[in-house]
Formats: C-alpha cells, structure tokens, sequence
C-alpha cells in the first residue's frame, strides 16, 4: 500500500512499504533477542535468590530481617539507576541502532556479575563492601534499565502483525526463565553443597555464570540482522529521538506507561521475588521448601505467557491487560492473607500459581502494547523511559515496602497498598486504545 492510501507517510510509510520477514528470519530474531534477554534477567534475579544467603557478609549486624531490610535497600537502588540507564540506552538503540544497544546492555550486565562475584565481604574490608556491592548493583541496574527498552521494541518490532502478541510474549517467557534460572542454581546447589559452604563462598557461584554466559550472548548479538523498523526510519531520515521531544509530543502516551508499569511492576515483585522471602519468614516454610514452591510457580507462570499472547491476538490487548489488574486487584488480598496462614506445599503453590497466572494477561503483551504506542524514531526511548522510572518506584520498592509493613506489625498493609495500585492500573488499561488495530509499528 502506498503512502497515499494509507494516509501515512514519512518513517511510519517507509516502515509499512518494507517486505515482511520470512517466518525463518523472524524466529532467528525473536530467538536472537530471547537469549539476551534471559541472560540479563538472570544475572539481575540471581541478586534476590541468593539474597538469604550473602546478606550477613554484606551487613553482619541485625537479625534476618534486618540484614534482608538492607539488602532489599540496595536492590531499590540497583532499581534506582535503571531510568538512567533506559534513557541512556534508549536514545542509544534509536540512534544507532536496536542491536548495538542490545550488545552493550549485557556487555554492562557480565562486568555487574563479576565484580559481585569477586567482591570481598565486610570481614575483609570492612564497610567498603556494602558499597562494592551497592556499585556493581548500579551497574546493573543501568544495564537491565537499557535492556528493557531495547528488547521489547526490537522483538515487537520483528514480531509481525498476525502474531505480535504471541512473538513478542517471549520476552516475558525470557525474563520469567531468567529467574527461573538463578533458581534453580539456587535449588542444585543446596541439594549439591554443605549449607555451611553454600553460606560461606557457594553463593558467589551463580554470579560466575551469569558473566560467564553474559560474554557469550555478548558474541551472539553483535551478529543479529538490525530491525526494519529502525533501518526504514534511518533511511527517512527521521528526527533523532530527544528526551524533551517524548514528553512534549507523547505526554499521555509516557503516562499511560506509567501508570501500566506501576501496577505491573508492584505486582510482578509482589508475587515473584518477594514471595520467596514472604514464604520463609511470614508463612513459615524452609529456604528449600520455599524455593521449591516459587520455581514451580515460575514455570507454570512462564509456559502461560505465549498463551496470553496469543489471546491478545484475538481478543485484543486492551482486554488481557485490564484483565489482569482488575483480578489481580481484587484477589491480591485474600491470596497473600491466605499464604501467610497455609502449612500446605501444594496449597502455597495453587495460591501462588492463581496470582501469576492473572498477571499473565498484563506480563505476557506489556512490552508490546508499549511499542505499539510510539513511532519507530522515538519507539525504544519511549518505551524504555516511563517504564523505567515507574519501575524504580514501584517494582524496585516492592520488597522494601513489604519488609517494612512486616516490620512494623501491619503486614496486611502491604496487601491493601499492591491491590490498590493495580486499581489504578485497571482505569487506565479500560481507556487504552486497542493496539491490535490502532498500533504504530507498520510491519506486516
């Protein structure tokens, strides 16, 4: 179709006129890009699983709780430099290109790894280790922040029309095997090694890896074939992406991710990373035990994104993701009242399970429907910015702010505060236009 009959011109036409990918080229490049992705959200999940493990080297004074308190301190500050990251990143992977920002993401995610791998703990050096850890934490949050953007636009980008949703899914299916991932090191090496050499040195073994397997994604993305996408708005010659053009020209649209990714984020925390620990020291359960529960949860969790994908692609996107906050807002509360009572593996599990799968319908097309709002030339700051600092408040907060309604004797609380923002979540995914038909990524 001609720019004259479909009333588009400039990048968005260039971007509709391209051939479309052959299927063999599109799952190379959603494989291409899946590999990174799960590297990334290892290396990043690896912190919070080992978490029970490390803290008392890092901050050796306080009960388990305390020593947690401030190792989920510097989780949110690992959190606090993804914005920085993702604007860095973003106007990087529209400048220069989606692959090249991909590369540098994981390049920055394997020196993170590393340096937590290596660093000495507090006996050695004292108050210089928290803040070891607190800068390689940093490092990679500027890279996970950079990661986000650059994948979800290049994998929505590559996707194709028919089946954006279920493509793009596997971004999520990714980052979900990511975590599972640094589970289930987790879970080998307490089933391989002596609790007492896991707590002294086993815990630097996952972060190895991750830098280990970091070097060669690293290989693999500087081979990936570029986005058309980006290539036909290069070839344009759009405007450059600039922070102050996202925010004067996409003002609602910057909101509207915003508001998703406060929810999102709050909830995929809620029911993931902190569930581990909520497991332990609210529920009663022991570190395996709750480990057990949590990476069968993540596995159920992860086979459902590319279904919910595939709803999307059917019954529209605006519907799984106003799904999902409004019975994630409704269930939140008497799902966590009735964890915290149960005894029962099976039953934590069932419950557990029921809050992931509805966060399915938001996880599984949340990078996406992000896409689908922005043109090409400013596509991957778009998405990257607003979600990251929403992400940072949010979803980087999470297990803080759940510590402290526990430390406080208001655990509930917390409950409430999760059910609420998914509230406000639901009102702005019920006013979200339908990106299936109304998207700006032109491919066919």
């Amino acid at each position: 179709m001609s720019a004259e009959e479909t009333g588009v011109d400039g990048p968005l036409a260039s971007e509709m006129s391209r051939p479309g990918l052959t299927p063999l080229q599109r799952a190379r490049a959603i494989i291409g890009g899946s590999a990174g992705n799960l590297v990334e959200w290892y290396d990043w999940f690896a912190y919070s699983s080992f978490a029970l493990y490390f803290a008392p080297h890092f901050f050796p004074k306080g009960d388990p709780t305390a020593q947690l308190l401030q190792t989920a301190a510097i989780f949110a500050v690992g959190f606090f430099a993804r914005p920085l990251g993702a604007w860095l990143m973003g106007l990087y992977a529209d400048w220069k290109g989606r692959r090249a920002a991909l590369a540098m993401s994981v390049a920055m995610m394997c020196a993170g790894a590393f340096a937590i791998a290596v660093l000495p703990d507090a006996r050695q050096i004292g108050a210089l280790a928290p803040l070891g850890l607190l800068a390689a934490r940093i490092l990679q949050g500027l890279s996970v922040g950079g990661e986000y953007g650059a994948s979800a636009t290049y994998m929505s980008e590559m996707a194709g029309r028919a089946r954006r949703g279920f493509w793009a899914s596997f971004q999520y299916v990714t980052l979900i095997a990511g975590q599972l991932l640094a589970l289930g090191v987790l879970i080998l090496l307490q089933n391989l090694m002596d609790k007492a050499v896991l707590e002294d040195w086993g815990w630097r073994i996952p972060f190895v890896l991750g830098g280990l397997l970091a070097v060669v994604v690293f290989w693999i993305r500087r081979g990936m074939d570029e986005s058309p996408s980006y290539e036909a708005a290069r070839a344009e010659g759009a405007e450059r992406a600039r922070t102050m053009m996202l925010f004067a020209r996409f003002p609602r649209e910057s909101a509207i991710i915003f508001v998703l990714t406060a929810a999102g984020s709050l909830a995929f925390y809620a029911y993931t990373t902190y569930m581990q620990k909520f497991l332990v020291n609210t529920a009663g359960f022991s570190k395996t035990a709750a480990t057990t529960v949590t990476a069968a949860a993540l596995v159920i969790y992860m086979l459902a994104q590319p279904l919910f994908g595939w709803i999307s692609d059917h019954l529209g996107r605006k519907t799984t993701i106003a799904f999902a906050f409004l019975a994630g807002a409704v269930a939140t509360y008497p799902v966590m009242s009735a964890l915290a009572g149960t005894t029962s593996e099976g039953a934590a599990l069932g419950l557990v399970v029921l809050l992931l799968v509805i966060m399915s319908g938001y996880t599984a097309v949340s990078g996406l429907v992000k896409a689908e709002l922005f043109p090409a030339h400013v596509r991957a700051l778009g998405v990257a910015l607003p979600y990251a600092l929403a992400n940072a408040l949010f979803g980087g907060t999470a297990e803080y702010v759940a510590l402290w309604f526990k430390d406080v004797g208001n655990e509930s609380g917390f409950y409430v505060y999760v059910s609420a923002i998914m509230a406000a979540g639901f009102l702005v995914a019920a006013r979200l236009r339908n990106t299936n038909v109304h998207s700006l990524i032109r491919e066919d």
